[in-house]
């Protein structure tokens, strides 16, 4: 990936759409001197088609139907998204899988998502980190399930997110290093490598999510070499959020 891409996942806040739209005009301030980083924001969907359409900030999607069309009460499809404009959509977010989306779930939405020609954000990320290493086997099993039948043409339009889901939420066990980011960024890329070929392990990206802030930020980014972030409980304080914009744009 030529730019970081930094991610806002403002998941079901805020509640009005005044603090919407208050929260999203302080990132654009933020964005104004952005040269070298893609910021994409991912608000409620009810939000969606009412934020102040710019050129420096992307619309992206929380989440996306399984299904084109149909009886499914409260679901939006690929094809609404892609009226809207919208231009990203997140898959497989830990929460999203805790209330029952699985791996082969993901995949229906990952290609009516590609048919549609959105670009995907594929979250994937064990529940415990075991001295065994099993947890390995847990990511290369979401890996080949939620990317069976996807093209090497087609992944190019799919980014990673690694977020291990003890690092997040209330009940996180501690924050995740940079170390333990980097061990699964290269095995990532081995997994892809063997599904497609090593061109395309190198030109993945592979963004972190999880418990990030402006104080790891550019750990993440320089240390561990991720492609982006993807921020959730800090991307709702535009302060916050500009820092780790800031930060990710003067990487070169």
């Amino acid at each position: 990936m030529s730019q970081k891409l930094i991610i806002a996942n403002w998941k079901m806040n805020p509640q009005t759409q005044k603090e919407a739209d208050k929260i999203f005009s302080g990132i654009l301030l933020s964005v104004k001197n952005i040269k070298n980083t893609s910021v994409v924001v991912c608000p409620p969907s009810l939000f969606i088609g009412n934020l102040k359409k710019n050129n420096k900030i992307l619309i992206g999607a929380q989440n996306v139907s399984g299904f084109s069309d149909g009886a499914y009460t409260g679901e939006i499809s690929a094809k609404m998204l892609k009226d809207k404009n919208i231009t990203y959509s997140i898959v497989g977010h830990s929460e999203s899988r805790a209330s029952g989306d699985s791996n082969e779930l993901i995949n229906k939405k990952i290609n009516l998502l590609l048919k549609n020609k959105l670009n995907i954000v594929l979250c994937i990320g064990e529940k415990e980190r075991d001295h065994n290493g099993f947890y390995l086997s847990f990511i290369k099993k979401q890996l080949h399930e939620c990317l069976a039948g996807i093209s090497k043409s087609q992944i190019k339009n799919i980014v990673i997110a690694y977020e291990p889901i003890w690092a997040i939420g209330v009940d996180a066990l501690r924050e995740a290093d940079v170390s333990e980011f980097i061990e699964m960024s290269i095995f990532i890329k081995k997994i892809i490598g063997d599904m497609y070929d090593v061109k395309t392990a190198h030109d993945i990206g592979i963004l972190y999510g999880g418990s990030v802030h402006p104080e790891n930020a550019e750990s993440f980014l320089i240390e561990g070499r991720a492609s982006g972030l993807l921020v959730g409980r800090d991307s709702l304080n535009a302060k916050k959020f500009s820092k780790i914009l800031i930060c990710a744009d003067k990487i070169k």
